[in-house]
């Protein structure tokens, strides 16, 4: 076994010279492998008295665990260079644009409401909500809406199961005035705010759903009249459309709720399959108005002979299209 100190440096060279990971493999097999070199000469220890045995044994272990320490150590000095090649190729590009965000909308509905609001809030006109489910008194007695009133009726009026204890019939609110009557028993005039929110009506069709959205706007104060109503409307109105000239005219209406009532159109042309706001003869209906009935105010403990409102009301789907 004089010969393994040359064995030794032979294989401690060719490992040091191994250029690839796969050509150290090779040489970690042919080494130290089944039939490997080394493996093959402790093979040979059997044929040999105890005394050499064991010298020839320890030197072979000797060996074997210097060239596994060198092939390890060539195996990460390999790897790190083959990492170190890989990050220069990948190296990233900082002038390169970003990949932009997907953004996201807001729904038509919000964004129609947000801008109703908007447009109030400049006029001074607050934010006002109430709940989806109303009691019947805030929905329709206190509106002015007596029993036998159309709207009452279970066709047109989601009622809800009448809980033990409760005095009322419950409903989902068929429109935002509740939210009107709420504020008028809770506040004292002058009051002055803008109610958007969800309506339910037993209603579906093509042209209606059975949840839709309102805003109505309600002010009540000693002075008010109906040339405040109709200077609000018609400043919202061309605001909102964005035509300073937009022609807007008050219609004749009836709701119980507000006396006088009217209707509020504005200035179109229907031709050619195509309608144009400011434009030719025709008239759309967008929302409706009013004075505040007396009876509702005293309904709500305000006194009527000192104090007037207005109120008004558009379906926002509507306004949408």
């Amino acid at each position: 076994m004089q010969h393994l100190s040359g064995l030794k440096d032979k294989w401690l060279a060719a490992i040091a010279g191994a250029g690839a990971l796969d050509q150290l493999e090779n040489l970690r097999v042919e080494a130290l492998g089944k039939k490997g070199e080394v493996t093959n000469l402790m093979k040979t220890l059997g044929s040999l008295s105890p005394e050499e045995r064991k010298s020839a044994g320890q030197s072979l272990n000797q060996l074997k665990d210097a060239l596994t320490e060198a092939i390890e150590a060539r195996k990460a000095a390999l790897q790190d260079e083959a990492l170190n090649q890989r990050l220069r190729t990948e190296t990233l590009d900082m002038t390169l644009p970003a990949r932009p965000e997907p953004e996201g909308r807001l729904h038509p509905i919000s964004q129609t409401i947000d801008e109703i609001v908007a447009i109030f809030g400049e006029m001074g006109f607050e934010v006002a909500e109430g709940p989806d489910i109303e009691d019947d008194f805030k929905n329709f007695t206190a509106l002015n809406m007596p029993a036998d009133h159309p709207a009452r009726q279970m066709q047109d009026t989601f009622y809800l199961p009448t809980k033990p204890g409760e005095k009322e019939a419950m409903v989902l609110r068929t429109h935002t005035s509740p939210v009107q009557i709420r504020t008028m028993m809770s506040r004292k005039p002058p009051i002055r705010v803008i109610c958007p929110g969800r309506t339910y009506r037993s209603d579906s069709d093509m042209t209606h759903t059975p949840m839709f959205h309102q805003v109505e706007g309600l002010v009540v104060d000693e002075t008010t009249h109906m040339g405040h109503l109709k200077g609000c409307l018609i400043d919202f109105v061309r605001a909102y459309f964005g035509i300073d000239d937009l022609p807007v005219r008050f219609r004749n209406s009836f709701f119980p709720f507000t006396e006088p009532s009217a209707e509020v159109d504005i200035g179109c042309d229907r031709s050619g399959g195509e309608l144009k706001l400011g434009q030719g003869k025709d008239w759309l209906e967008i929302l409706g108005c009013g004075m505040v009935h007396p009876r509702v105010l005293s309904n709500c403990g305000i006194d009527p002979a000192k104090y007037q409102g207005f109120a008004f009301g558009m379906g926002i789907e509507r306004s949408r299209c």
